[in-house]
């Protein structure tokens, strides 16, 4: 069985793929701030842990667990993310922080704490935004977002090359329009063409199969933007 974790499971795209993934014969451990949602559907093979990405005692919770339960890690898939929008000139440094804290550092650090339980063959996957790909269209109010998800990309860059040599495969994933809860913040009364579990599909086979075929790249999923 793989063992796979999950950030982001409290809804939307996390909270399908947890259950994906646990459906077909895998370990996850689902991370979340509220875990009840998935804690409610009692499937076997989740373990939920509540966690604030942006605390690292909190993810010291996660080596923890693994180091106990499960020593090693097939799949990281970083799927949380943070989103304020605000006209530029309101936001604050704070608000920028916030959003990096999430979309960016939580993502470097929570990787650097498991990378000794990557093996020849992980697969490390990070959800961006097809916001944050060079030369795509951008919207007014997503500034600290969508550079978060740009950030994020060249992190995933950075990465592929550095752990080439250990086989440790990294990718992103820029996802245009789904229709999740975060969407609707972004673009009140905007309808995705594609939902949330039909977008976890597609990530839940990437994620397994796609270090086979790339590393280092970033893959543009997306049939549309608002």
């Amino acid at each position: 069985m793989k063992n796979i974790i999950i950030t982001g499971t409290s809804r939307g795209i996390g909270f399908e793929l947890a259950q994906l993934f646990a459906k077909n014969s895998c370990n996850v451990l689902a991370l979340s701030r509220n875990s009840e949602t998935l804690k409610a559907l009692n499937i076997k093979n989740i373990s939920t842990l509540s966690v604030d990405l942006s605390k690292e005692e909190d993810l010291n919770q996660v080596t923890a667990f693994v180091s106990k339960n499960w020593k090693s890690v097939d799949i990281l898939i970083n799927n949380a993310g943070k989103l304020i929008s605000k006209p530029f000139n309101e936001l604050t440094t704070a608000d920028f922080v916030e959003v990096y804290q999430v979309n960016v550092f939580a993502v470097a650090t929570l990787t650097q704490k498991l990378l000794s339980f990557l093996k020849k063959g992980s697969h490390v996957v990070n959800i961006s935004s097809i916001g944050g790909v060079q030369g795509s269209m951008k919207f007014p109010g997503l500034a600290a977002y969508s550079s978060s998800k740009g950030a994020l990309l060249t992190l995933t860059e950075m990465l592929a090359e550095e752990y080439k040599e250990q086989e440790i495969a990294f990718n992103a994933l820029a996802l245009g329009a789904v229709q999740t809860e975060m969407l609707n913040e972004a673009f009140p009364g905007y309808k995705a063409p594609v939902t949330a579990l039909e977008m976890a599909n597609y990530i839940y086979n990437f994620a397994l199969t796609g270090n086979k075929f790339y590393n280092g790249k970033i893959l543009q999923v997306s049939s549309t933007t608002p």
